[in-house]
């Protein structure tokens, strides 16, 4: 899961692994390479922090 915050800083979490953050970004494009260097699949939607937490 690709998540940003206003300042621009993303995270790769993995739902696997209890979302545990497996990159940190400075930027969504940085991200979004690492995400597709590593073969990950894309899918559409979004889900905010709050619904996430909320499921741990």
């Amino acid at each position: 899961m690709l998540m940003g915050d206003r300042r621009g800083v993303c995270r790769v979490c993995d739902p696997v692994e209890n979302y545990k953050v497996v990159l940190t970004s400075q930027n969504y494009e940085e991200a979004q390479l690492w995400l597709l260097e590593d073969e990950f699949e894309p899918i559409n939607g979004r889900l905010s922090l709050a619904k996430v937490l909320e499921g741990l």
